[in-house]
C-alpha cells in the first residue's frame, strides 16, 4: 500500500466577521468544518462541490496561506501547523500549488526565465551555474519553446500561462500540487491539454495531487479518489468508479445528474435542487444539506450524520447520510 502523505484531521477553517463601532468579532463564517482525509503517494485526490462549498479554502489551509483555525494537519509524518514561519517557507518546496488565473498568480513584469529562477533561487534547489540549463528543461517539460524563456506573461495565451504556472511549481521539485480550479478558465480543447499534461508529469515525476474543481468531467478523467464537500463538509469520498458508478449521499447525485452526456439511448435524469445554498455564518442545524434535500426528515434536521460506510459499499466508500441504505432499497422515499 502506498505512503500516507499527507493526513487532516478535523480542520476548521473560521474566518470572524467584524462589526460595531470598536470592530469587534461578532460571528464567523464556517468556510471549513470539520474536514478530514488522507493523501497516500502518487495519488489524485479531488475536492468537488458547489461554489462556496470551502474547497479552494481547504487547499489555502492546508498550504497555510491562511491558518486554520482547527484541526492538525501532517505532512509526511510531521506537523505542519507547529512549524514556525522559516520552517515552514522552507518546507514550502514540497507542497506547491497551481492557481485558477495563471495571470494573477505571475508577476506581470517578469519574464518566463525570471519567474523560474526565481522559484529556485528562493528554495535553493539548483546551483545558480546550473538554473538556466534547468530553466529550459523546465518549459520543454510543460510543452513551451526555449525561445519564449524571455517573453512576459501577457504575450502567452491562457493555456500557456498555465503551463507556465505548472513549470514554477515543478521547479522546486514538489512532493504534493494542489491544483486549484487549475482547468476552469480555460477552453474545453485547452482544458484536455493541460489535464494530459498533469497525468503525464505525474507518471514521469512520481507527483502526488489535491485536485480541486467544480467539473466533475475533468474530476473523472483525472481523479484516484473523489469527495464532495458541501457547506463547508464532506459529504461523500469515494475512489472514482464508486462514486460515479454508485453514488450514495443525494447531494452527490444530483451533481452526477447534472453531467452533460451524448448518449441519447442512456439519457439521465436531471435531479433538480430547490432553494439556495444557506449561509456559511449561520449554517442548518443537523444535516446541512437538509433545507435542499428531498428526502430530508425531522431527523436530518437534528441530528449530524457521520461519514460511514454501508454494508453493500465497497473498499473506503464512505457518506453522510442518516437514510442512504434506505434510499437505496427504495423503502425511503422523498417527503417533499
Amino acid at each position: 500500500m502506498a505512503k500516507e502523505l499527507l493526513r487532516v484531521n478535523n480542520l476548521e477553517q473560521h474566518f470572524p466577521i467584524k462589526g460595531g463601532l470598536l470592530g469587534r468579532t461578532v460571528n464567523h463564517v464556517k468556510a471549513v468544518d470539520g474536514v478530514t482525509f488522507d493523501i497516500y503517494e502518487g495519488e489524485t485526490l479531488s475536492i468537488v462541490g458547489e461554489s462556496g462549498c470551502g474547497k479552494s479554502t481547504t487547499g489555502r489551509a492546508i498550504l497555510r496561506l491562511d491558518e486554520p483555525t482547527g484541526g492538525e494537519i501532517e505532512f509526511d509524518g510531521e506537523d505542519l501547523l507547529s512549524f514556525n514561519k522559516k520552517k515552514m517557507n522552507k518546507t514550502r518546496k514540497h507542497l506547491q500549488v497551481i492557481f485558477q488565473d495563471p495571470y494573477a498568480s505571475i508577476n506581470p513584469r517578469q519574464t518566463v526565465r525570471q519567474v523560474l529562477n526565481e522559484a529556485m533561487e528562493i528554495q535553493n534547489v539548483v546551483p545558480k551555474k546550473e538554473r538556466n540549463d534547468r530553466i529550459i528543461e523546465l518549459m520543454e517539460t510543460v510543452g513551451l519553446g526555449p525561445h519564449q524563456a524571455d517573453r512576459l506573461p501577457h504575450e502567452f495565451s491562457g493555456g500557456q500561462r498555465q503551463r507556465i504556472g505548472i513549470a514554477r511549481a515543478l521547479a522546486v521539485n514538489p512532493k504534493l500540487i494542489i491544483a486549484d480550479e487549475a482547468v476552469s478558465a480555460l477552453d474545453v480543447s485547452i482544458q484536455a491539454q493541460v489535464i494530459n499534461l498533469l497525468k503525464k508529469l505525474q507518471r514521469e515525476y512520481k507527483l502526488t495531487y489535491l485536485f480541486i474543481s467544480h467539473d466533475l468531467g475533468v474530476v473523472r478523467h483525472i481523479s484516484d479518489r473523489v469527495i464532495v464537500m458541501y457547506l463547508g463538509k464532506i459529504v461523500e469520498i469515494a475512489d472514482k468508479k464508486s462514486l460515479f458508478t454508485n453514488p450514495q449521499h443525494p447531494y452527490t447525485k444530483a451533481l452526477l445528474s447534472a453531467i452533460p452526456t451524448t448518449n441519447m439511448e442512456k439519457k439521465k435524469e436531471r435531479i433538480i435542487l430547490t432553494g439556495d445554498v444557506p449561509s456559511p455564518i449561520d449554517p442548518p442545524q443537523g444535516c446541512r444539506f437538509h433545507t435542499r434535500c428531498p428526502f430530508a426528515t425531522d431527523l436530518c434536521k437534528t441530528e449530524t450524520p457521520e461519514l460511514r460506510t454501508a454494508d453493500y459499499m465497497q473498499g473506503g466508500h464512505q457518506a453522510a447520510c442518516h437514510y442512504m441504505e434506505e434510499i437505496q432499497s427504495g423503502e425511503h422515499q422523498p417527503t417533499k
